[in-house]
């Protein structure tokens, strides 16, 4: 006779955090959690349609969810104090290179709640659940020309782009959020027990003057980007500059666009091709620019 089974689930990973609401300045208080019911993936199927839209195809659905959780991915939701979804975070576990490693595809946050820090912390609640596991680094992509969305990764994370990838999802011609500009995508790097992103994430690091100092080889003065025919100097540090808020350029001057992605693209792939690291993101005068590097060894701490 077999004997019985008495293990029990592992009971889902909750953490409470304060923040504070945009105008007022009261406190926000979110529950940071695991996904553990019916409604709680119903919720984060409606939360990604309503950010990328109901054509959105690259869905993370409950069923796989579900199963992801069940060996060491992570399926978690920020919910306010009447239990209102704003936030999701979806990433599958495996291995990379002999290592355990965690691929982190898809984050929300509803549109009502953008800005308050809840993308943030729900990395940071991604980041205790994969140390506790022995997970080395996290991956995950990201449209190098989003600035909302490279603040975060690079600023706020510590995260660092190791490859650009063109078309990393198709055209993109089905999709009206992608549609004209394609889908690249950068692949970053979160290496999880870097003392670089343990400083980040405690906000101790400072932009060196270098990076603000750098020459910008893909806009002119105006931050109109340049033809395919531009020059790429060789310094030790250069700045290739992104749009404020592709998503308007793109409503309001499509061609705008476009040349927005041919330009970073063209500069991005030559300066990573010969070594250079993207080293941060530097917003100063109204303009966003990656701090690319020469030289640096990968898993240096930024400056």
């Amino acid at each position: 006779m077999m004997a019985a089974d008495n293990s029990t689930e592992t009971e889902p990973r909750i953490r409470d955090i304060e923040l504070t609401r945009r105008g007022t300045g009261e406190p926000l208080r979110i529950t940071l959690r695991e996904l553990a019911s019916d409604d709680d993936y119903t919720r984060c199927e409606a939360l990604q349609r309503a950010t990328w839209g109901q054509d959105f195809v690259e869905i993370a659905t409950a069923p796989m969810m579900k199963i992801t959780q069940k060996v060491g991915g992570l399926a978690a939701g920020a919910f306010d104090d009447r239990g209102e979804l704003l936030g999701l975070l979806f990433g599958i576990s495996g291995v990379r290179d002999g290592k355990r490693a965690h691929w982190s595809h898809i984050m929300a946050v509803h549109d009502q709640a953008r800005g308050l820090g809840i993308g943030r912390q729900l990395k940071i609640f991604q980041r205790d659940f994969l140390l506790a596991l022995d997970v080395y680094a996290a991956y995950w992509t990201y449209d190098p020309l989003v600035s909302r969305n490279a603040h975060l990764n690079l600023v706020r994370l510590g995260a660092e782009p190791i490859e650009y990838v063109r078309d990393f999802y198709g055209p993109g011609d089905d999709n009206e959020l992608h549609r004209g500009i394609g889908t690249d995508r950068f692949i970053v790097e979160w290496r999880l027990r870097d003392p670089g992103v343990v400083r980040t994430i405690a906000g101790e690091l400072v932009q060196p003057d270098s990076w603000h100092m750098a020459p910008i080889v893909n806009c002119d003065a105006s931050s109109r980007p340049r033809d395919d025919d531009f020059e790429l100097p060789d310094a030790e540090v250069v700045r290739v500059e992104i749009p404020m808020d592709v998503q308007a350029v793109k409503s309001d001057q499509p061609q705008t666009a476009a040349l927005w992605r041919r330009s970073t693209r063209r500069a991005l792939k030559a300066y990573m091709k010969r070594g250079y690291r993207v080293r941060g993101l530097v917003r100063s005068d109204d303009r966003s620019c990656y701090a690319l590097e020469r030289g640096a060894a990968p898993g240096e701490e930024k400056p």
